[in-house]
């Protein structure tokens, strides 16, 4: 039994560095110096360790990233819970509502999931600069907020919700709006969890959206600042991983934190491989 499992421990071991490398090396990277990181010899580990990059990212003036941490916080704490929430409204209403046009609506949603990005990029930019939505918080928001696989798995999950519950609430007295505020919605916890948690890594890390809208250095997003050191003639090598080391960290600890909830939505929804 013991050997069964230090067989099992290795194996997970071996199949964890590959994916543990890129982090170790953003690590050891942002810890060196300008001299050490452009040095021809291998280090597995800085020498002396130094802060300095993590100052140069928050200390230069022409890229914001201090406030581009905020930008990119408050995106992704607005959509995640409302784009989740509207695709869970959707879901329930296609699974649970009787209308003719149900599955008409439900065909037209799919089919926009075969429709490439690229594609809708350019009229979805037009649109919004058209409203004067470049440069402002609406504008890096509310074209994120509408996921067709979201609504995919809420409908999937609301078919199989229970019956009989929706029975009892009608017997005493609620509506569609009331059986899914009180009934439907307070049961899929687990599945709105986990589609909100990827929805918020999703519109962290949105970088070309931002980039084309987001144009005033006051609405750059982390991704943004974090591509404009760049586009700069001299390239502070640790200051750009330490600004990477910053951005990625809330993910992190965030996948740390609500990784059971992940992998509940993920068993609710029946995906499989």
């Amino acid at each position: 039994m013991r050997r069964r499992h230090l067989g099992s421990y290795a194996a997970v071991i071996v199949f964890a560095v590959p994916f543990l490398l890129p982090f170790y090396l953003l690590v050891r990277n942002a810890l060196m110096s300008k001299r050490e990181l452009g040095s021809l010899d291998w280090h597995w580990w800085p020498e002396t360790i130094s802060f300095q990059g993590f100052a140069d990212a928050f200390g230069n003036d022409a890229v914001p990233l201090a406030h581009a941490l905020w930008n990119s916080t408050l995106i992704a704490a607005i959509s995640a819970p409302l784009s989740t929430l509207l695709a869970s409204m959707a879901g329930y209403a296609l699974a649970r509502i009787p209308v003719a046009a149900s599955k008409p609506v439900f065909f037209f949603i799919i089919a926009t999931m075969m429709v490439p990005g690229a594609a809708t990029f350019i009229p979805t930019f037009v649109v919004v600069g058209s409203l004067g939505g470049v440069n402002t918080l609406w504008g890096l928001i509310v074209p994120g907020l509408f996921s067709a696989f979201a609504v995919l798995l809420f409908r999937g999950f609301y078919l199989r919700f229970p019956r009989e519950l929706e029975d009892a609430g009608r017997v005493d007295g609620l509506g569609h709006l009331g059986l899914y505020g009180r009934l439907a919605l307070p049961n899929s916890g687990a599945l709105f969890a986990s589609l909100g948690i990827l929805s918020f890594i999703e519109h962290w890390n949105a970088f070309l959206w931002p980039l084309v809208i987001g144009q005033d250095p006051e609405f750059w997003t982390v991704q943004v600042a974090l591509s404009t050191n760049l586009n700069q003639q001299a390239v502070n090598m640790p200051a750009l991983f330490a600004g990477a080391l910053v951005a990625i960290l809330p993910l992190v600890a965030l996948f740390l934190i609500a990784q059971r909830w992940i992998v509940r939505g993920v068993l609710l929804t029946g995906i499989k491989g």
